[in-house]
């Protein structure tokens, strides 16, 4: 079995977009992304609180997807449940 050129890798000049058969949902999906997660990861650690402040900003769009989630899965049960019982 041949193994090549283990030493001397090949490698590419930058990122490419993974080939997919559902280049819509792919789309779609980098869309969602960028929308929500807009800004790079902050690397740099100056000081522990600014570090935390900035990785707080850095998931900011997560956090309240996350938000919006939990209120959807407590609401709609209650929501629904009002609907039956109080049927005026």
């Amino acid at each position: 079995m041949e193994l090549g050129n283990i030493s001397q890798p090949m490698y590419s000049p930058g990122l490419e977009a993974p080939g997919s058969s559902t280049p819509g949902l792919v789309g779609m999906v980098h869309g969602f992304l960028r929308l929500v997660q807009p800004n790079a990861l902050p690397i740099v650690l100056r000081c522990l609180s600014f570090f935390l402040y900035q990785l707080l900003l850095y998931q900011l769009g997560f956090l309240i997807c996350v938000a919006i989630g939990l209120l959807f899965i407590l609401l709609v049960p209650l929501v629904g449940c009002c609907f039956c019982c109080c049927r005026c």
